[in-house]
C-alpha cells in the first residue's frame, strides 16, 4: 500500500497486469518446480527470480482510491508476500522486494506516470521495510519456507500479511499527513477500511497458491481467471466506495453553502472544493455590486493568503488589484490540465468564478468536470443569494434609519423620539424623576427667508451637533420638526458639590438647559454669515410613571411658550398655568356620565368602497360625543384622555357594543358587510378583552368575521407578549384585524410577521400627498403590492378628490374611503347607502339585457 497521486487511463492496464501476474506466476512456478512440491529442488536463483517477478507484478496490478489530495494504491502485495515466504528464506525477501518493486515503479514511471528517482526510492524503501517486518514476525511464529501448509503455518503467514498491511498503511498515512496535511489517524483508518476486502482476498489467494504448490502446481493454470474476477470485484467495490464518498462530500459541500453572508458562503465554497476535488488550492472570485473583485483562497495545508479570515474556514479574502468596475473580468484566469475553471453565473448575471487547482499528476475525469459544474451552480446561487441578502439588509437598515431619523440633522425624528421615550419611561420606576427639555430656535424663519433653505439646514445641523455634544449616554435627543428639538433626561443626578436648588431634580434639569442655551449661543458661521443663535427652552420634570412622552411634550411646549412670553431663554413648567389639566379631569367625569346615557355618544359610520365595482368593502365606526356644554366633540377631543384613564375598558365595550348592534340590524336586512372599530393599545393589555368581545358577539348574534378591530400604530410597534396573546386569541375566535395608518411607523413590517392581519389601511397623509409627492406615491404603491402579496385587503384612507381616486386605481389599490365617497353618517342612514352600493355593484356584474330580462 503506497501513497500516490491520481492518474487516468488505467482500467485496461490494471486488467492486463492482473492477467500477466497470473500467467507469469503459473508458467514460472509450474515449469520450475517440475512436480517437486515445495520447490526445494529448484536452483536458488530461479526461486529468487520468481519471487522478484511476483513482487514486481503485484505492484503493476494495483487499484487506487483518493484521500484528500493524495491517493493510496492497493496491490496484491500480501499474496506475493505469502508465496514469497514459502518459496525463499525470509531473509531473501527484502532484497527481492527492493529489486522487484524498483523495477515495477521504474516501468510505471517510463510508460504511465512520470516519477522522480527519490519518489521511486521512497516507495521501494517503504515496501522493503514492510516485507522485512512481515518476514521477521512470521519466522518468529513459524518458518514457512518449503514447509507443507498446516493451520499453525497458515496463521503465521496470515500474521505476516497483517504486519505487511499495517506497516504499508501506516507509512502511507504518514506520507499523506506530512505532504497534504491530513490527520494521521483518520487517514490510516480510512485506508484500512477500504483495504479490508482486498486484504482478505489476497490472503486467501496467497494461502491457496501455497496449497496448490504443495500438492500439484498444475492447478495454477486456474489462477488467472480467478485473479481477474477478484480484481474486478475489488475494483467495483472501490468504485462504489469512491462514489459514496464523492456524493457524501458533495452533499456536505453544498449543504455548507446554506448561509447568508458572502464570506461564509465563499469560505464554504473553498473548503468544499478542497474536499470534493482533492485539490491543492481553490480560489473563489466574487464580483461585488460596486464592480470590485474579491478573491477567497484556501489550500490543502490550511495556509491563509491575503487578509485574515476565520481559521476554521481555511480561507482569506483579498481584493484583486486592477479588477474594479469597468475592467475586463477575470483576466488572469488561465485554465489548463491541472486547473478547472467554472464561471459562477445566475441567469445572465455573473457573480464570480471558481478555480480548482489539482495536484501534480492528477488529470480530471468526466466525473470531476460534472461535479465542478454542479458545485459551481450551487455556489453561484448561494453567492447570489448572499449578495441579495446583503443588499436587502443594507436597504432595510437604511430604510429603518430613515424612518426613525431626521434627514437634515440625523437625530431621532418625532415618532422615534416618542416611541423610544415611552420605552425608556416604562423601564424606570414610577417615582424616578425625569426631565424633558423642548427647545425652539429664535429667528430661524428669518434665516430661511434671508439666506435660503440650505442655510436654514446648515443652521439646524450646527445646532444638532452642539446639542449632541452635550447629551449623555441614555439620554434621547431628537428633532420634533421645523426648528424644534427635544431632549429626554433620564438621570437627574446633581453635580458633585451641588447644594440647595442645584441638587434637586428640577435644579439639575434647569442647569442642563442653561448649558445647552449657552452652547447654542456661541457664534457660528452659516452660509458665510457669522451669527449667534438665540433659543427658548421649556423644562418639565415629572415622575416616569405619571406621564407619557406626549404629555411631557405638551407640558414642555407650554413651558417653552412661557419662556418666549417673558422674553427669557429658559422656563420651567407651571401646572397652575396649565388649565388643560383640570379641564381634562372634568372631561373624564362628564364622559363617565355619558356612558350611562343613550343620547350623548353616537356612532358615525363611514363606508369603504371597492374602486372597481363601487361595492362596500366595510364600514368604519367612529364615535362622536354630543356634549351638552362643549358641543359636538370628535375622538381627537377626548379619546386620548380616555386612553390614559380607568374609563378605557368600559368605553371600549360601549363602542364595540354599539357597533355590533348596528351590524345585527344590517344582517336582518341581508347586508353582509364587516364593521370596523378602533382599539387602543392599552385595551390589548387586558387579557379579558377577547372574552368580553366574544360575549358581545353572542349577544348580538353577529359572526366574528364581520367584526374588524383596527390596531393603532402604537400596538404595531409594541412587542409585549400579552398584546400578541390577546390578538392571537381574537384571531382564533374569527375576529378580523386591520393595521391603521400603515406605513407611518418603523416596526409595521415586523409586526406583520408576528400577528396575522386581514387588512392594511394606508395613512391619509400619504394619500393626500401622493399626486405631488413621488415618495408618498411609492409608499402607497409598495403598500398595495405588499398587501396583495400577503393576501391582505388594502384600504386607502382620506380620499377627497377624483384625482386621488384615479391615482389609487392606477396604483392597484382595491378599496378606499374618504369624503370623496361618503362623509361619516348616522346609523339610520347607512343602511340606505349600503343597499344602494350593493345594488349598483350587482347591476355592473349582471347588466340587463335589451329585452329587460336579467
Amino acid at each position: 500500500m503506497t501513497p500516490d497521486r491520481p492518474a487516468g487511463q488505467w482500467q485496461l492496464a490494471v486488467f492486463t497486469a492482473t492477467l500477466l501476474f497470473g500467467a507469469l506466476a503459473t508458467a514460472a512456478i509450474g515449469l520450475v518446480t517440475n512436480d517437486d512440491p515445495g520447490g526445494t529442488a529448484w536452483p536458488a536463483p530461479a526461486r529468487f527470480a520468481v519471487v522478484v517477478l511476483l513482487l514486481g507484478v503485484a505492484q503493476l496490478a494495483r487499484l487506487r482510491f483518493r484521500i484528500g489530495t493524495g491517493t493510496v494504491s492497493f496491490t496484491w502485495g500480501e499474496a506475493a508476500l505469502i508465496v514469497g515466504l514459502y518459496l525463499v528464506p525470509a531473509g531473501w525477501l527484502p532484497v527481492a522486494t527492493a529489486v522487484g518493486v524498483s523495477a515495477a515503479w521504474t516501468l510505471l514511471s517510463m510508460f504511465a506516470e512520470p516519477r522522480t528517482v527519490p519518489e521511486i526510492a521512497r516507495v521501494t524503501a517503504s515496501l522493503t521495510v514492510a516485507v522485512a517486518a512481515a518476514g521477521l514476525l512470521t519466522r518468529v511464529v513459524s518458518d514457512p519456507y518449503g514447509q507443507p501448509l498446516t493451520p499453525p503455518l497458515a496463521g503465521a503467514l496470515a500474521l505476516g500479511a497483517v504486519t505487511y498491511l499495517l506497516v504499508t498503511a501506516g507509512l502511507a498515512a504518514v506520507t499523506i499527513a506530512l505532504r497534504h496535511g491530513r490527520p494521521f489517524g483518520a487517514t490510516l483508518l480510512h485506508a484500512l477500511r477500504n483495504k479490508v476486502l482486498m486484504f482478505v482476498g489476497n490472503v486467501l489467494v496467497g494461502l491457496g497458491t501455497v496449497t496448490v504448490l504443495d500438492h500439484d502446481p498444475r492447478w495454477l493454470l486456474l489462477l488467472p481467471p480467478v485473479l481477474w474476477l477478484l480484481q474486478q470485484t475489488y475494483g467495483h467495490w472501490l468504485r462504489v466506495e469512491d462514489e459514496r464518498r464523492a456524493w457524501q462530500e458533495f452533499a456536505q459541500a453544498t449543504h455548507a453553502l446554506n448561509q447568508l453572508d458572502e464570506p461564509s458562503v465563499a469560505g464554504a465554497g473553498v473548503v468544499g472544493g478542497l474536499a470534493l476535488f482533492g485539490a491543492e488550492r481553490v480560489e473563489v472570485d466574487v464580483r461585488r455590486a460596486d464592480g470590485r473583485l474579491w478573491r477567497y483562497v484556501g489550500d490543502d495545508s490550511g495556509q491563509l493568503h491575503g487578509a485574515q479570515a476565520p481559521a476554521e474556514a481555511r480561507t482569506a479574502a483579498v481584493r484583486v488589484p486592477g479588477h474594479d468596475a469597468g475592467s475586463a473580468p477575470y483576466a488572469d484566469v488561465e485554465p489548463n490540465d491541472r486547473v478547472l475553471v467554472h464561471p459562477l453565473t445566475v441567469g445572465a448575471t455573473t457573480v464570480g468564478v471558481l478555480r480548482v487547482h489539482l495536484p501534480v499528476g492528477a488529470l480530471p475525469g468526466a466525473r470531476d468536470r460534472n461535479a465542478l459544474s454542479a458545485f459551481g451552480h450551487a455556489l453561484a446561487a448561494a453567492l447570489h443569494d448572499a449578495t441579495t441578502h446583503r443588499e436587502l439588509a443594507s436597504l432595510s437598515a437604511r430604510a429603518a434609519h430613515e424612518s426613525t431619523h431626521d434627514p437634515v440633522t440625523g437625530l431621532l425624528n418625532r415618532s422615534a423620539l416618542l416611541t423610544g421615550g415611552d420605552a425608556a419611561l416604562q423601564e424606570l420606576g414610577n417615582d424616578h424623576q425625569v426631565a424633558l427639555l423642548m427647545l425652539d430656535i429664535k429667528g430661524f424663519k428669518e434665516v430661511n427667508d434671508t439666506l435660503g433653505n440650505a442655510a436654514g439646514d446648515e443652521l439646524l445641523q450646527a445646532a444638532a451637533r452642539r446639542l449632541r455634544a452635550r447629551t449623555g449616554s441614555g439620554e434621547l435627543l431628537g428633532r420634533l420638526g421645523n426648528d424644534e428639538f427635544a431632549v429626554l433626561l433620564t438621570s437627574l443626578a446633581p453635580p458633585s458639590g451641588a447644594t440647595g436648588d442645584r441638587s434637586s431634580p428640577t435644579g439639575t434639569a434647569m442647569r442642563r438647559a442653561r448649558e445647552m442655551i449657552t452652547a447654542l449661543a456661541e457664534p457660528t458661521e452659516v452660509a458665510g454669515v457669522r451669527m449667534s443663535v438665540e433659543s427658548a427652552l421649556g423644562v418639565v420634570v415629572a415622575g416616569a410613571g405619571t406621564a407619557d412622552m406626549n404629555e411631557l411634550l405638551r407640558r414642555a411646549n407650554i413651558a417653552m411658550s412661557q419662556a418666549k412670553e417673558i422674553g427669557g431663554s429658559v422656563a420651567g413648567y407651571d401646572s397652575a398655568k396649565d388649565a388643560a389639566s383640570t379641564d381634562q379631569l372634568a372631561l373624564l367625569a362628564e364622559l363617565r356620565a355619558a356612558l350611562d346615557t343613550d343620547d350623548q355618544l353616537e356612532l358615525a359610520l363611514q363606508p369603504a368602497v371597492d374602486l372597481a365595482t363601487g361595492a362596500p368593502t366595510g364600514v368604519e365606526a367612529l364615535i362622536r360625543w354630543r356634549h351638552p356644554r362643549r358641543g359636538r366633540l370628535t375622538p381627537v377631543d377626548f379619546v386620548r384622555a380616555v386612553e390614559g384613564s380607568e374609563l378605557l375598558a368600559p368605553f371600549t365595550r360601549y363602542v364595540v357594543d354599539r357597533a355590533l348592534s348596528v351590524a345585527a340590524q344590517w344582517a336582518a336586512q341581508d347586508i353582509d358587510v364587516p364593521i370596523s372599530v378602533n382599539i387602543s393599545a392599552r385595551s390589548l393589555l387586558d387579557p379579558q378583552l377577547p372574552a368580553e368581545i366574544g360575549e358581545l358577539l353572542r349577544r348580538h348574534q353577529v359572526p366574528a368575521r364581520r367584526l374588524v378591530l383596527e390596531i393603532t400604530e402604537t400596538v404595531v410597534m409594541s412587542e409585549l407578549e400579552i398584546i400578541d396573546e390577546v390578538l392571537g386569541t381574537l384571531r382564533e375566535m374569527g375576529v378580523q384585524l386591520a393595521v391603521d395608518d400603515f406605513g407611518t411607523g418603523f416596526s409595521s413590517l415586523a409586526f406583520l410577521t408576528r400577528v396575522p392581519v386581514d387588512e392594511l389601511k394606508v395613512d391619509r397623509s400619504f394619500v393626500m400627498n401622493m399626486i405631488d409627492s413621488p415618495a408618498d406615491a411609492a409608499i402607497v404603491r409598495h403598500t398595495v403590492h405588499l398587501g396583495r402579496d400577503m393576501g391582505l385587503r388594502v384600504v386607502a384612507e382620506g380620499v377627497e378628490t377624483a384625482d386621488q381616486r384615479a391615482t389609487l386605481a392606477a396604483l392597484g389599490c382595491a378599496a378606499a374611503q374618504g369624503y370623496h365617497f361618503f362623509k361619516p353618517m348616522p346609523a339610520d342612514k347607512i343602511v340606505t347607502v349600503l343597499r344602494s352600493l350593493l345594488d349598483s355593484a350587482q347591476a355592473q356584474i349582471y347588466p340587463l339585457r335589451a329585452d329587460g330580462a336579467s
